[in-house]
């Protein structure tokens, strides 16, 4: 009577350890998990991209500003021709002094900002920010599909199928797919020029 009764706690844990008692709730929590990852990567675009794309603005526009100056300063200074005849008139002296000195005072401001002037670096960062987020969504929705697939395999296989039918209720859960039209496309990045 012994040895039946251990015979029979033996197939009894056998039989559950393959029934996916434990198996289809780890399932899908792992589905829930990698779904929560799809999410934080489309929030931390959503949050990194148009902040990004403000700052390269800004310093972009920082930049032409000090450009549009000293190639005002730059053609105004062309503008101004003193002659020999010229130089017997103090107005024109002045006029052309003002307008050198302005070009000089721009081109100074040029070169000190020079060291600030990192647009172009700007741009190269924000570059790889959205490559590297794209890329980080791809992997979170691929991740996802791969444990919804290995969960839905779980829940349709035998003996984890009659588990996860009759004790779960488990159903299918479905794959990411792009539904909303343009969703395939990523954002646009737009300057506003």
């Amino acid at each position: 009577m012994n040895n039946g009764i251990r015979f029979g706690a033996i197939a009894a844990a056998v039989l559950l350890s393959g029934c996916g008692l434990n198996s289809i709730p780890t399932a899908d929590e792992e589905v829930k998990a990698r779904w929560a990852d799809v999410e934080n990567y489309y929030q931390r675009r959503a949050d990194l991209i148009p902040n990004l794309v403000a700052t390269v603005k800004a310093s972009g526009a920082q930049e032409k500003d000090i450009l549009v100056q000293v190639t005002q300063a730059r053609a105004a200074a062309n503008t101004i021709r003193v002659t020999s005849e010229d130089l017997s008139d103090p107005a024109k002296l002045a006029r052309f002094d003002a307008a050198q000195s302005s070009l000089g005072f721009s081109l100074q401001k040029l070169q000190e900002a020079y060291p600030d002037l990192k647009s172009q670096a700007n741009f190269t960062t924000l570059l790889g920010q959205l490559e590297g987020t794209e890329n980080r969504i791809t992997i979170a929705r691929r991740d996802y599909n791969a444990s919804v697939q290995k969960y839905n395999t779980t829940i349709r296989t035998f003996p984890a199928a009659i588990t996860a039918s009759i004790v779960y209720g488990a159903k299918p859960k479905a794959p990411f797919a792009a539904t909303t039209p343009g969703a395939e496309a990523a954002p646009k990045v737009d300057f506003g020029n």
